[in-house]
């Protein structure tokens, strides 16, 4: 579990900083257009301050990794993971256009999600 956290912290304050820092140049990468206005920029931005939460959070989890705590984060992370695969997913589906990063995110998702239950069915010694 220990692994999974560090590597879903790198991941999501990655995400989150650069939504902060370069919304619309996130929102391209994903779905091929910047969308510049005030509403979606302010919107990216208040995601990316959630995402770099979330880092922050499973960064910290590290240090406990074997505690209910840190299996209950796990277990958030899977619904954050399949939320975003079926959402990006549909995006994908439904649009005309799409940034190359789209379907990448996708399947990084899929993954994290499947490494999530996979440690999720790991019996917890202490």
């Amino acid at each position: 579990m220990k692994h999974l956290l560090i590597v879903t912290a790198v991941i999501e304050v990655g995400a989150g900083v650069a939504l902060l820092c370069r919304p619309s140049t996130v929102l391209a990468l994903l779905f091929g257009s910047g969308l510049d206005t005030f509403a979606v920029v302010t919107l990216a931005r208040l995601t990316g301050a959630a995402l770099s939460t979330l880092g922050v959070v499973c960064w910290l989890g590290q240090y406990d990794a074997r505690s209910r705590a840190a299996r209950g984060l796990i277990s958030a992370m899977v619904l954050y993971n399949l939320g975003a695969v079926v959402i990006l997913g549909a995006a994908g589906f439904w649009s005309q256009s799409v940034g190359f990063a789209l379907w990448p995110a996708v399947v990084l998702h899929a993954a994290m999600a499947v490494w999530c239950i996979a440690c999720l069915r790991i019996k917890r010694v202490l």
